[in-house]
């Protein structure tokens, strides 16, 4: 009778013990597939902004001939933009020069009166807003994902099994570069 009461208990303990190993390796994985998730979220509102540069450009050449170098400029990053591997440094650095030079660009509209009432440029204007929006809202759910996958991968005990699982800190938080975090004086915009 004893021998049988030690007998479940330690096959309780097993199976607890075993469970929980097996509950922290769900943990990573699904923290690492929200990482991933993410990422293909962010890539999903890019391809919206990649798919609306060239109209913007378009409607812009029509009224901004002086303009050239900063439209060639735009397309080139574009161009680097797409081809960078997502979720990569060379991603980020990339999306955030592109993002400041569609600053560039939207800040020179403002100059020219007539691009800035034309309606069809109203309108690329507002998509162009909405897509930034929805590309903040992306890349802020990107780095809560990663917060929690760098959690879950370096805090004990989860971080005796995340190389078990396959998991290391691969991945990069979004960080937007030194310009961009600039305040904004709105004399500049008075004068």
């Amino acid at each position: 009778m004893e021998n049988s009461l030690y007998l479940i208990v330690s096959s309780v303990i097993v199976l607890v013990i075993l469970f929980s190993i097996y509950g922290l390796y769900v943990k990573v994985i699904k923290s690492k597939n929200s990482v991933l998730e993410a990422l293909s979220s962010i890539d999903v509102q890019l391809r919206k902004r990649y798919d609306l540069i060239p109209n913007i450009l378009t409607i812009a050449q029509k009224f901004m001939e002086h303009e050239t170098e900063l439209f060639n400029q735009i397309t080139e990053l574009r161009t680097k933009a797409i081809n960078a591997q997502s979720g990569t440094k060379a991603k980020f650095e990339a999306e955030a020069k592109l993002d400041a030079q569609l600053r560039a660009l939207m800040v020179n509209v403002e100059n020219y009166p007539t691009l800035k009432s034309d309606a069809t440029m109203v309108q690329a204007m507002a998509t162009y807003n909405e897509v930034e929006e929805h590309i903040s809202a992306a890349r802020r759910f990107y780095n809560s994902a990663l917060t929690q996958l760098k959690n879950v991968i370096e805090i004990f005990p989860g971080n005796l099994f995340a190389s078990f699982a396959g998991q290391t800190s691969s991945f990069s938080y979004f960080e937007t570069e030194e310009a961009a975090k600039a305040p904004i004086n709105a004399a500049n915009y008075l004068k």
